[in-house]
């Protein structure tokens, strides 16, 4: 028992140490089956893990030793991932796997870098000496490719030029307004727009310098009412004159004639035609519905009837003058 408490702790010292089963089978003379029943679940590690494990513990040669030393060196001299990876004719993979993640830079850093490098690289003297020619930082910045700020910091603040305001218009205030010119020229023919536009005020402010009897504005006593309205006949007074009589309007109502059709005929509204009918006599819509219908005769029996005898749809709606689809609607 004691010799198992042993094994397992020597296993699982190794196992943590970063040796693989198989080594520490090996150094311990088991199998490794043996190894792996001594390892906890939770500390196995899963088959990226090992094999990460795998490639730390591979012995280095003396080209991987000399070739990560002149990696670390570039790299930590200020040259970015890509220039190392040039200078040493390999990948920009095999820069990043021959470096700690302590020694890489983040994105900030590399990219301020690179802004530094860049601008030791510009020509400072000649910036200078073309600024203080007369050359702009924005024109400075499209000929050496570079930002105009880039370019501001290459030049001493005491030969930084300041930005020359340029003046603006003044407009006209309203107390260059002088009435007696306004008035002059208003009555000389000039509008009160126009005076407006070029003094620079409203034309409202033009019409209050213009006396009352000088204004070219139609008065309120120059407008002319508007003629009255003709008063509209009270409901109930003169009636209507239609070429039809009441009583022959309401017979031909009687007979089946709708009212439209009627003041259609008389050449007036259906309603004109409808006061002139008595309330009692008037259909209601269901009744109008099935009084207006075409071939009111012919109901659903008669249209099975027919159907029972051999007739087309076509057929029946030549023989009681309907289209086939109402036929079939009917059915």
């Amino acid at each position: 028992m004691r010799n198992l408490t042993v094994l397992s702790a020597l296993v699982r010292r190794r196992y943590r140490e970063g040796a693989s089963l198989a080594v520490v089978a090996r150094e311990l003379g088991v199998s490794k089956a043996t190894v792996q029943r001594h390892v906890p679940v939770q500390e196995r590690r899963d088959a990226a893990a090992a094999a990460r494990q795998r490639h730390l513990n591979r012995a280095e040669t003396a080209y991987e030793k000399a070739l990560r030393a002149q990696v670390v060196r570039l790299y930590d001299s200020g040259m970015p991932q890509q220039q190392v990876a040039a200078t040493l004719r390999i990948s920009v993979e095999a820069v990043v796997a021959r470096l700690e993640p302590s020694r890489r830079r983040s994105r900030q850093e590399a990219a301020r870098l690179a802004v530094e490098q860049q601008g030791e690289l510009l020509p400072r003297d000649a910036i200078v000496a073309q600024y203080a020619q007369g050359a702009t930082v924005a024109e400075l910045g499209r000929l050496y490719g570079v930002h105009p700020s880039t370019i501001r910091r290459r030049i001493p603040d005491d030969l930084i030029r300041g930005r020359v305001p340029q003046p603006r218009p003044r407009r006209q205030s309203r107390r260059m307004l002088v009435d007696d010119e306004v008035r002059r020229r208003y009555l000389a023919g000039e509008s009160a727009y126009a005076l407006a536009r070029e003094f620079g005020v409203s034309a409202h402010t033009i019409r209050a310098r213009i006396p009352d009897a000088d204004w070219r504005g139609r008065s309120a006593e120059a407008v002319p009412a508007p003629p009255p309205r003709p008063a509209r006949p009270r409901p109930g007074g003169n009636r209507m004159t239609l070429p039809f009589s009441d009583e022959e309007i309401l017979e031909r109502y009687r007979a089946g004639q709708s009212a439209t059709a009627i003041g259609r005929a008389a050449g007036v509204d259906c309603r004109t035609i409808l006061r002139r009918i008595p309330e009692a006599e008037r259909r209601s819509h269901l009744q109008a519905q099935h009084l207006n219908r075409p071939a009111p005769g012919i109901d659903a029996e008669k249209i099975r009837a027919l159907r029972a005898r051999g007739l087309t749809w076509e057929a029946i709606a030549s023989q009681v003058g309907l289209s086939a689809k109402t036929v079939r609607a009917r059915a």
